[in-house]
């Protein structure tokens, strides 16, 4: 959430600066602003709520060649949405920039006697007005006194009036990436910004002070001892963080799903099997296993229920999924014996993080499944399992989804073989079905037509529920995340067994029920449960293998997926209900890739 930009050089900054936070929009915000240092006029800042569009009007008349300036994207915490809470922040001669949450902020505000200088609700110019109280004339002695008074998380931008073309930087949890290019050096919250001017970067360690310079960035940690970043390459282009013609991100990035999971899946395929060795991750750590404790967040916690549902069906080894905010507060059952697996799209999410450090703090090896090279999870980790998704610009994540999923496939299939649980033909026979997942979601959305005009009935719907049983109420727990994150349509997934044990009160006359009953095996007790929700008036939806021909008894509409095993089927099953809250959103005229209140990248608690 919320979004950097830095910039120093031979440009002007301001267009840089405004461009910047126009890519990081979908991280989710409410205000932007940005400062720029002309040397000239001074400290020049211009701050907006609403839309950046608003903020790049407003700056119109900032008439400036400054070469010298930060920018953000703010999503409230600390102070409700005005232009004062609006970040930059200025008191005295620091102005700066923040991601995160300063917890001890009143501590610091009473211990330093600041509250006259400020003039927000916001934790940030606390430490804006503290930097600048410590403040003697080294902007680096004072940073580090700064950050050792700080309690909680923070990426920090920091401009100083006496310091023309200078930009200091320092974090903490808060991920922040930096890049050097031939007209200047620049920063950001997220490559998307970095990519127009450079493919080659590096991320900021935590707590190490950065000075930015107009052709140079220095990076010492906190004794001053000089430091080397490792500089990675983006394997994307900015086309890719482009909609392409597309209407909305979501739209495009659920088409791209095919090719996504051909590069989580090809490279890691040798001979017909799975094989980590370019990963890093060795046979012994999967030999060892025992049990597996899978830790995640949202969309992601539901990739690793299906991943914990095929390590348990087909290996027989006891899967424990967690919320990562809930798992980091009940004193896990957690030890040597267990291999904890992380899943994070950004790699940066805060519960998520902490839990893996509590993980790894007692004894359990780990790996991540992350999409972002070199992010904190993935550098904390064990090992670190990387999807190849590419850049998920829309909120509501789908293709780092089935990516997800894949890549928990993967370490399946290996783990099984490895234990000799599954034999050389049975490890190939399920590695080449999960090679065809990509055609399976083409193939699905080739029906997206059908999908649409569904959609048009569910727009005027107050509420939704979604049934299944096994795999299938695992994907139904997705459905309904992305149904109300971004149509704001109140939807719930209920196991379909559980339907008589109380929820079927909720059913009432044309009320959408989305049944998923791909699963041959409970195939006729799921259709006995639509039969009940539809003898209630229910407005009933299937989703189904193409060979399942139900009569119109049993639903108003169906829609059909290629046939397939049921552990496959899910990537076709989770394109038809991508499919279904994206042209519910669309038909409802909301903002799909910007839903409200939410974040791409959730670095707070």
């Amino acid at each position: 959430m919320c979004g950097i930009v830095g910039f120093t050089g031979e440009l002007p900054a301001k267009d840089i600066l405004i461009s910047g936070l126009e890519q990081l929009e979908y991280r989710g915000y409410d205000s932007a602003g940005i400062a720029i240092l002309d040397q000239e006029k001074g400290l020049l800042l211009k701050k907006k709520t609403g839309h950046v569009a608003d903020l790049r009007e407003a700056a119109k008349d900032m008439d400036t060649a400054g070469t010298c300036g930060i920018g953000h994207t703010r999503w409230a915490t600390h102070g409700g949405v005005t232009e004062a809470n609006a970040h930059p922040h200025n008191c005295g001669s620091v102005t700066l920039i923040h991601n995160g949450i300063i917890e001890n902020y009143r501590e610091l505000t009473v211990e330093y006697g600041l509250s006259e200088k400020l003039k927000s609700e916001t934790d940030t110019e606390v430490v804006a007005a503290l930097l600048d109280k410590i403040y003697e004339g080294d902007p680096i002695v004072a940073i580090r006194k700064t950050v050792k008074l700080l309690a909680g998380t923070f990426a920090l931008c920091i401009m100083f009036s006496d310091r023309p073309n200078v930009i200091y930087c320092v974090r903490n949890v808060s991920p922040l990436v930096a890049a050097v290019f031939d007209e200047g050096t620049i920063i950001a919250s997220d490559l998307t910004a970095l990519i127009p001017y450079s493919k080659k970067y590096f991320v900021v360690p935590e707590y190490h002070i950065l000075t930015m310079m107009k052709d140079s960035i220095h990076v010492e940690d906190m004794k001053g001892n000089k430091v080397t970043p490792e500089i990675l390459t983006v394997d994307w282009d900015i086309n890719s963080a482009q909609k392409g013609g597309y209407p909305h991100f979501m739209l495009k990035e659920i088409y791209e799903q095919p090719e996504a999971l051909e590069r989580t899946i090809m490279p890691r395929v040798s001979d017909g099997m799975p094989d980590f060795t370019e990963d890093g991750i060795p046979d012994e750590v999967l030999e060892k296993v025992k049990r597996v404790v899978v830790v995640a967040c949202g969309t992601a916690m539901h990739a690793g229920m299906v991943g914990a549902k095929v390590i348990e069906s087909r290996l027989r080894i006891p899967v424990q999924v967690e919320i990562a905010s809930e798992f980091r507060y009940k004193d896990p059952i957690i030890d040597e014996e267990a291999l904890t697996v992380i899943l994070s799209q950004s790699g940066e999410t805060t519960d998520t993080l902490e839990a893996l450090k509590i993980a790894k703090s007692r004894g359990s090896k780990t790996i991540s499944i992350v999409n972002v090279k070199g992010s904190t999870i993935a550098r904390e980790s064990d090992y670190v399992l990387y999807t190849h998704a590419g850049p998920e610009i829309a909120v509501a994540s789908t293709k780092a989804y089935t990516v997800q999923i894949s890549a928990m496939y993967l370490l399946a299939a290996r783990m099984g073989f490895v234990k000799g649980i599954l034999s050389e033909e049975e490890t190939k026979e399920f590695i080449a079905k999960l090679s065809g997942a990509g055609e399976l979601i083409s193939k699905t959305l080739e029906n997206a037509n059908n999908i649409k005009r569904i959609a048009n009935h569910i727009k005027l719907a107050q509420d939704v529920f979604y049934i299944g049983r096994g795999i299938d109420y695992t994907m139904s727990l997705e459905a309904s995340l992305k149904l109300k994150e971004i149509s704001y349509i109140h939807a719930e997934a209920y196991a379909a067994g559980e339907l008589k044990h109380g929820t079927i009160a909720l059913i009432s006359e044309n009320v959408p029920v989305i049944a998923i009953a791909t699963e041959p095996s409970v195939y006729p007790k799921t259709i006995s449960n639509m039969k009940e929700v539809k003898s209630r008036g229910a407005y009933v939806i299937l989703i189904s293998q193409d060979a399942e021909k139900p009569d119109d008894s049993v639903c108003d509409r169906q829609i059909r997926i290629p046939d397939a095993e049921p552990t496959f089927s899910v990537f076709s099953t989770a394109a038809v209900l991508q499919l279904i809250a994206y042209y519910t959103s669309d038909a409802r005229g909301l903002d799909v890739d910007k839903p409200r209140n939410l974040a791409k990248s959730v670095t707070v608690e």
